[in-house]
């Protein structure tokens, strides 16, 4: 609406208004972290019940199934980067079970890169761009690494051939921390999460992997979305390694530290059931972007573990979706729990539904309004020490990753370095490569040998 052909717009034109205001407010914040991804509805059926562990109704009764949503994800990339990358995957899955929401947050690794949850920001901020060139650096990257010695296990995954996976329907899932799970009677035991593909573990070489990011740099979405389409739904069989409460305090590894596995033959897989994806979203932003996943989004059954980087992300998780959806996030229909919800929270912007009507607001009240469930709380297990910055006692972060490196084959082993050689040599400063290339030789003499001799430094020695 305009004054003539020629005269100005008409601020009284409240279409053309509403519509490029609206058009201004179409995106919500990126996650700083996993913000390229995919997802999928689906549903988890039981084959082996589990009710002598847990409690949680998801997992018990043979045959029984819970409908849940997926979303996979790379890690350091922008909402626009390419599936492609040398990254870990996001693995997170949301169950909407009878007892309210369960998810498990995890990855594509069962271990991570840090085991303490002060380090994540700075973390993330090398895998982010510089603040000066808005470059990624790989000197920062390295830096960070290097002083890191506890991140060696998983930059040997990330290096190797899974740090390129195929397709999000071709790799592993892992919740990587220990949770605890408990049954009907109260008694406790550690728990490790495992979903395994039933399409195959496939990966990609590094030449394919570079072309296909030119090409089509959203190949994981889809293959994803294409596969499901065409009824070619993907499977996971989900199983858990089990470990007696009392073993935490004797087993060789701290069983809470993200960043060492449970050996298999210690603690073996024990089948839970499958996870099959046989329906697409019906819209990208309402049903993936729009999409909330938290570790403390628990049921009845499942508690948490003295994990240092799990306590972080309980907290961190549910405050990046209140800050990038807004507070009401879990209203939305991709995030509410298909049971009734029960709680006094009230009013904050994007109030979906009536608000509580004119129901009690307080508790406790005198008006018959929700109560707690005793039976539901945590149990308890003990804690003891003073109130300090205490650290892991577990200083050994070379054993995991050496074992790790002597289970490759030969070819394996020579990707591996060309990948890591290949990722070292432009950082800038040749402290930092020598540093690294030392705890390469820790976790195995060969291991920092070919990256020395790749890199062009003097071979390390042992101290």
């Amino acid at each position: 609406m305009t004054a003539g052909s020629r005269g100005p717009t008409l601020i009284q034109d409240v279409h053309l208004l509403e519509k490029l205001a609206h058009f201004n407010r179409e995106r919500v914040p990126e996650r700083v972290v996993h913000a390229k991804g995919a997802g999928a509805h689906g549903y988890f059926e039981v084959t082996n019940d589990v009710s002598q562990y847990t409690k949680a109704k998801v997992f018990n009764g043979v045959g029984k199934r819970t409908p849940l949503f997926i979303r996979f994800s790379t890690v350091a990339g922008e909402n626009g980067s390419s599936d492609t990358v040398r990254d870990p995957r996001g693995f997170a899955v949301k169950f909407y079970t009878e007892d309210g929401n369960y998810d498990i947050v995890g990855n594509n690794t069962p271990v991570f890169f840090i085991r303490d949850a002060i380090k994540f920001p700075d973390f993330i901020h090398t895998q982010k761009r510089d603040p000066q060139t808005h470059l990624k650096n790989p000197t920062a990257i390295w830096d960070f690494w290097s002083l890191s010695p506890e991140s060696l296990h998983q930059v040997t995954i990330l290096m190797s051939d899974r740090g390129i996976p195929a397709t999000f329907r071709h790799m592993h899932g892992y919740g990587s921390h220990t949770f605890k799970w408990v049954n009907e009677d109260g008694e406790g035991a550690w728990i490790k999460y495992h979903f395994r593909t039933e399409q195959g573990v496939k990966n990609l070489s590094p030449d394919l992997a570079t072309k296909l990011a030119g090409e089509n740099p959203d190949y994981h979405t889809e293959d994803l979305f294409n596969a499901i389409e065409k009824g070619d739904f993907p499977e996971w069989k989900l199983y858990v390694q089990i470990m007696p409460l009392e073993d935490a305090n004797t087993y060789r590894f701290d069983p809470f530290d993200v960043t060492k596995v449970w050996s298999q033959k210690d603690y073996p897989l024990i089948e839970v059931g499958r996870m099959v994806l046989d329906r697409n979203p019906e819209n990208y932003f309402a049903e993936v972007e729009q999409a909330t996943f938290s570790p403390g989004t628990l049921v009845p059954g499942v508690d948490v573990s003295p994990d240092k980087m799990l306590q972080g992300r309980l907290f961190a998780y549910a405050d990046a979706h209140r800050y990038r959806v807004g507070a009401n996030h879990n209203q939305l229909p991709i995030n509410r729990p298909k049971n009734e919800v029960n709680n006094y929270q009230r009013d904050g912007q994007m109030r979906f539904g009536n608000n509580g009507g004119g129901s009690v607001y307080y508790e406790p009240n005198s008006f018959d309004g929700p109560a707690e469930s005793p039976e539901d709380k945590q149990a308890a297990y003990a804690v003891s020490g003073y109130a300090d910055a205490v650290s892991y006692d577990e200083f050994d972060h070379y054993t995991q990753a050496g074992d790790l490196y002597r289970l490759l084959s030969e070819e394996e082993r020579t990707r591996l370095v060309a990948n890591i050689v290949d990722a070292m040599k432009p950082v800038e400063i040749e402290d930092i490569k020598l540093r690294q290339v030392q705890h390469f030789y820790k976790a195995d003499p060969e291991y920092g040998t070919r990256i020395a001799e790749g890199l062009g430094l003097p071979l390390p020695q042992e101290v």
